[in-house]
């Protein structure tokens, strides 16, 4: 069976990373983006969309069905953003209008980045506009879903000064801080990689299942920042 995944964000601190591990897990990998990643290869097809709120319209065409894997790494800052509508259209609106376009067309696995400390009842809009996109999520009833929650990215971010000034003091003291810590910065390619991993382990536990049932319940696995510093742990 051909392998396929589509992907939003794939332009950003995490999609871009996980752009080429995709590339390399998938038979074919579509990117719909405002402009072309980084890692382009022969298995890639790229679908440009200037503006988010038509992305139904291209959607109608890329070919994704119940053999495709869906990741979304979509997402901004308020800052960037300008203001608190345009930070919730692009992390929520966008975000769950893709996962149900991606329902209509039979897709049955979900991969969504969000962010740690997600919770509908916090005082912070990142936070509560995080945790209010995995819930409408959650709601649209994939058979598996995996959600992960990063702690701080470590990579370069643009347009985000305090965040470049506070991954230059921790690498100053990283050598003395345990990943074992659940608030442990963690890099923009491990989380990339931890999302590829638990989509192929996902592919290799149904490949092999002994019994095949045809109604499955939906199952949700939210990936904690300290699990994907352990998944991609390198030994020494």
């Amino acid at each position: 069976m051909q392998r396929k995944a589509i992907l939003i964000g794939a332009t950003g601190l995490v999609g871009q990373h996980l752009v080429k591990q995709l590339s390399e897990l998938y038979d074919t990998l579509i990117v719909i983006a405002r402009r072309p990643p980084r890692y382009i290869n022969a298995s890639m097809r790229f679908y440009q969309v200037n503006d988010f709120d038509n992305l139904a319209d291209i959607f109608a065409s890329v070919g994704a069905d119940a053999t495709t894997d869906a990741f979304s790494c979509l997402g901004t800052t308020k800052k960037q953003a300008g203001s608190d509508e345009a930070f919730r259209k692009v992390d929520y609106d966008y975000n769950v209008n893709f996962a149900k376009l991606c329902v209509n067309k039979g897709v049955k696995n979900f991969f969504l980045l969000s962010a740690m400390n997600a919770d509908v009842d916090s005082r912070f809009l990142y936070n509560r506009v995080k945790a209010e996109t995995e819930r409408a999520i959650m709601e649209l009833g994939f058979e598996r879903l995996a959600i992960f929650r990063p702690s701080l990215l470590l990579g370069k971010h643009k347009g985000r000064p305090i965040e470049s000034i506070t991954q230059k003091a921790f690498k100053i003291i990283s050598p003395l801080v345990s990943e074992s810590l659940p608030l442990h910065p963690i890099s923009a390619k491990r989380v990339a990689i931890a999302m590829a991993m638990t989509a192929h382990d996902m592919y290799e536990r149904r490949k092999y299942s002994e019994y095949r049932i045809e109604s499955k319940p939906s199952i949700t696995d939210i990936i904690e920042n300290k699990r994907m510093l352990t998944m991609t742990r390198v030994k020494k």
